[in-house]
C-alpha cells in the first residue's frame, strides 16, 4: 500500500484555514479478511467523499490513516480532504499490533500541532478514531494510557470502535468517553456520523467551543 504524501508547509501556507485533524487507526489483522475488511475500505472512500462534499470541512479537516495488521503503515498522511484524491484498498493479515499504531498515530498528531502553531494556523480539537474487532496482540498500555490522558484533559477526542469480536474491555482503556460498539458492520453508517461531525467542528464559530455531535443511533450498539 502507498502513502499518499502532501507538501504539509505549503499547504498551511496556501490553504489558513482552521484545521481539524482526525487520524484513523484501523485493525486489518487477519480476522478482518472478507466481508468486514471490505465493508470498511468502502466506509473509508465514503468518510472522504463525504467531508469533500462539505465546502468548509473539505479545507478544514485532515485526514490521516494508520494500519495495525502485518505491519504498521501509514495509508494516508495528513491530508486536506480536498486534497485527497484516491487512496489504496486495505488487505486483512497478520496480527494486531494496536499499541504501536496508536504511539504512531499519537506522534503524528503531536508533529501535526506543531506544524499548525509554526505557521499560525489555528485548531480544533483533534480526533483518534481506533476500530478493531479483537484484542491487540502487542504491548498497548502505554499508549492506551497516553491516549485516555489526553481524552481526559479534553486535548484529544479519542473514540475507540469495537466491531464484533472486540475486546470492549480493552478498548474502554483509550478513552475517557469509553469505547462504542458497531452494530453489524456497520461502517458506512459510522463514517457518515463522522462525517457529519466534522462538519459540525469545522463550522464552529471558535476552536475552543464545544459542538454538538449528531446522534449515535445508526451504528452505535450500546
Amino acid at each position: 500500500m502507498t502513502t499518499y504524501e502532501l507538501n504539509t508547509s505549503n499547504d498551511l501556507i496556501d490553504n489558513p484555514s482552521p484545521r481539524c485533524a482526525c487520524v484513523v487507526v484501523v485493525d486489518t489483522s487477519g480476522s478482518m479478511g472478507g466481508t468486514p475488511i471490505n465493508e470498511l475500505n468502502s466506509g473509508i472512500r465514503h468518510f472522504i467523499a463525504s467531508v469533500k462534499e462539505d465546502e468548509v470541512a473539505a479545507y478544514s479537516v485532515e485526514i490521516a490513516v494508520i494500519t495495525a495488521g502485518s505491519s504498521v503503515t501509514e495509508a494516508l498522511s495528513f491530508t486536506t480532504a480536498n486534497s485527497i484524491e484516491s487512496i489504496a484498498n486495505f488487505s486483512a493479515s497478520g496480527s494486531t499490533p494496536l499499541g504501536q499504531a496508536t504511539s504512531l498515530a499519537l506522534q503524528r498528531l503531536d508533529e501535526r500541532k506543531k506544524e499548525y502553531k509554526r505557521s499560525g494556523v489555528a485548531y480544533y480539537q483533534p480526533w483518534l478514531i481506533l476500530i478493531s474487532d479483537g484484542a491487540p496482540t502487542d504491548n498497548y498500555t502505554h499508549a492506551a494510557q497516553q491516549a485516555r490522558s489526553l481524552s481526559e484533559q479534553r486535548k484529544l477526542v479519542v473514540l475507540p470502535i469495537g466491531v464484533e469480536g472486540a475486546s470492549m474491555d480493552i478498548l474502554n482503556q483509550f478513552s475517557s468517553r469509553g469505547a462504542k460498539k458497531l452494530q453489524g458492520l456497520k461502517f458506512n453508517e459510522f463514517f457518515e456520523w463522522l462525517s457529519a461531525s466534522m462538519s459540525r467542528v469545522s463550522a464552529s464559530a471558535s476552536t475552543s467551543s464545544s459542538v454538538k455531535l449528531p446522534s449515535t443511533d445508526s451504528w452505535d450498539a450500546i
